[in-house]
């Protein structure tokens, strides 16, 4: 990919990345406006009776929308220094899963659906309307989650081993004259039980396998609270970090900096 000269290059990121100038945003909010204009073209394309009437046209605009994303794809790699790092983040990721169902869609018909990720692409709009609060908000989640992420795994490996020694139990107590025809199956109504689905395909039929229900029933509201506690605590210490700003590295096009940084906190570039 040839690189563009240095002006160029820092003025397409300005427009690309930056929503601080005129250019800036309006490009940030055509792309949105088409973002919604691909996933409302999608979504009539599942729809039967529209695709009967008008799928060569929509499939038309698919294939315009999927064009352009993918322009503007490149450009956000050439408007970088390090196209890789953006490529491998998070928002490059989603760009780049943006494009791939329809390319995809012609050796494996049917994966254009899979267009709806587009959406996922919306979380620009914060950059887009300079909202500095919500942009500190998400990474407040991000951080919370993050840091919430080794606590939960234990608490799930918890609930495995629960779901895992009831599945068996209840096994053992009904048989499979009652339905529980193996210990699998038996672990999937021990996973519904838990988590207070119930959708009553299984249900015990002897006095200890209803008991052994009750107790898995309460045991499961007990649970629920667990990972809401974890994530509210992690949120709280999250919340003490500093503002964000909504200024993007011109290098790797890493947003949400704190308000006062000088250099990238990914690549070490100079903001």
């Amino acid at each position: 990919m040839t690189r563009p000269p240095g002006a160029l290059r820092a003025r397409l990121h300005e427009i690309i990345f930056e929503a601080d100038t005129p250019a800036g945003r309006l490009f940030d909010l055509l792309i949105l406006v088409a973002i919604l204009s691909s996933v409302v073209v999608v979504l009539l394309e599942s729809v039967a009776s529209v695709r009967a009437r008008a799928g060569g046209t929509l499939r038309a605009l698919e294939w315009g929308f999927t064009i352009l994303f993918t322009v503007e794809y490149i450009l956000r790699l050439v408007a970088v220094r390090r196209p890789l790092q953006y490529a491998r983040s998070l928002f490059g990721v989603i760009d780049l899963l943006a494009i791939l169902p329809t390319y995809l869609s012609v050796l494996l018909p049917g994966a254009q659906s899979l267009l709806v990720v587009r959406l996922l692409r919306l979380l620009r709009i914060f950059r887009v309307l300079k909202l500095a609060e919500y942009l500190r908000e998400s990474r407040t989640l991000a951080l919370a989650l993050r840091a919430s992420g080794r606590k939960i795994a234990v608490f799930l490996l918890a609930v495995v081993t629960i779901v895992v020694v009831v599945g068996t139990l209840m096994y053992v107590i009904e048989g499979e004259r009652h339905g529980f025809t193996s210990i699998p199956i038996s672990i999937y109504w021990a996973v519904v039980t838990l988590t207070t689905v119930g959708y009553g395909d299984l249900a015990p039929a002897t006095t200890l396998g209803r008991v052994l229900a009750v107790i898995v029933m309460l045991t499961g509201y007990g649970i629920i609270a667990v990972p809401t506690g974890i994530v509210t605590a992690e949120l709280t210490r999250a919340s003490a970090q500093q503002p964000v700003s909504s200024q993007a590295c011109p290098s790797c096009g890493l947003a949400a900096h704190e308000h006062d940084a000088v250099y990238c906190r990914r690549c070490g570039t100079r903001l």
